[in-house]
């Protein structure tokens, strides 16, 4: 099975592109993306953590939600590579004023687990079409970690369902 994989430096360039083409300065548009942590208990996101975020290997999947959010852009408009099946786009949700975006793991992890027993197959062999998840990463999901991109966007592919499936809106 191919994955295609979320390309972060596309990402980053076409939020430099909307904000130069609104006349954004890197804090102004991080005002932007940060207004609907007001009122919740998160930390608002850096400047550098936006900015910067091409350079890194993983960022925070409610990062980069709220900027996919801000965008209004899906997460599978920016995976790379040939398309080897059909990706559905589904919008992500609009969580409303003070709530964010946040990867549901829980959800992902009994995700995975029906489809890998559907198939009959081991958490190992799950984790052997996964790149850069191991058999305990993926049992660990149940616990409800932070997960990171790109490569959280590789278990929504394996289970041929939208990103936003997996969506939770956060009080913060």
């Amino acid at each position: 099975m191919y994955l295609r994989r979320f390309d972060m430096k596309a990402l980053r360039a076409t939020v430099d592109e909307v904000r130069r083409a609104r006349g954004l300065s890197w804090a102004a548009l991080t005002a932007e993306v940060n207004k609907p942590f007001e009122g919740t208990r998160s930390i608002p996101i850096s400047l550098s953590t936006i900015r910067d975020m091409h350079r890194k290997n993983s960022v925070t999947s409610g990062v980069v939600l709220q900027v996919l959010r801000w965008l209004r852009r899906t997460p599978e408009s920016f995976l790379s590579g040939e398309a080897h099946a059909p990706v559905v786009e589904v919008q992500l949700p609009e969580p409303g004023p003070s709530r964010i975006l946040r990867f549901n793991t829980c959800a992902m992890h009994a995700a995975l687990d029906a489809e890998r027993l559907k198939r009959g197959m081991t958490w190992k062999q799950v984790a052997d079409q996964l790149p850069g998840f191991t058999e305990g990463t993926l049992r660990n999901l149940a616990s409800g970690p932070l997960i990171g991109f790109p490569r959280a966007m590789l278990i929504p592919q394996w289970l041929g369902r939208p990103s936003p499936d997996f969506v939770r809106i956060d009080k913060g």
